[in-house]
């Protein structure tokens, strides 16, 4: 057991600590320093969050892939859809970035009827291509009909639907494959 003594300086030594660390001046002192140590922390790290990261996969370039490289049912649906008149092919190849499909094909027809004979010949020449076709969704007057054929994708829109929904802006990040290397293969 402490001496009474003992504990009286050791409660005086403890008193005026507070009482020094208690002064407005050191306190703002000490505030200060933690918040300029704060600050420098804080500044680093918004730093490192800005560095560009660097990608795991490579930029889009179609460029470096031939048509052979592609499925054949992907050129023959291409190829197919251009000769009945589809506006504004675009292929958009997914890789990685999708779990549903490795290939996005987006298609225009003038009208319903249009639509209809697109989805049509795409589902013949998917079948003649040895591809099959899982399933499609079109509900009448609807202006966009989907074709699932596992690892391609095709939407067949009027041009109100696809100004509407852009979906190429939303699988901004995909790799644009030339509609004309996919014609001439």
């Amino acid at each position: 057991m402490a001496s009474p003594k003992k504990k009286a300086s050791a409660t005086k030594s403890s008193a005026s600590k507070r009482a020094k660390l208690k002064s407005p001046k050191k306190i703002v002192k000490a505030a200060t320093k933690v918040r300029a140590a704060t600050k420098v922390k804080a500044k680093s790290k918004l730093k490192a969050l800005a560095k560009p990261v660097a990608s795991k996969r490579p930029a889009p370039v179609a460029a470096a892939r031939t048509p052979s490289t592609f499925p054949k049912a992907l050129i023959a649906a291409v190829k197919a859809l251009d000769e009945k008149k589809a506006e504004q092919i675009r292929v958009i190849e997914l890789g990685p970035l999708s779990s549903v499909a490795d290939y996005f094909v987006l298609a225009t027809g003038n009208s319903e009827p249009h639509l209809r004979s697109l989805r049509i010949e795409l589902d013949r020449a998917l079948e003649e291509a040895g591809s099959r076709v899982r399933g499609i969704e079109a509900q009448k007057e609807s202006g966009w009909t989907v074709v699932d054929a596992f690892e391609i994708v095709f939407h067949l829109f009027r041009p109100e639907q696809r100004a509407a929904f852009r979906l190429e802006t939303l699988w901004k990040d995909g790799i644009n494959i030339p509609v004309a290397s996919l014609l001439k293969a």
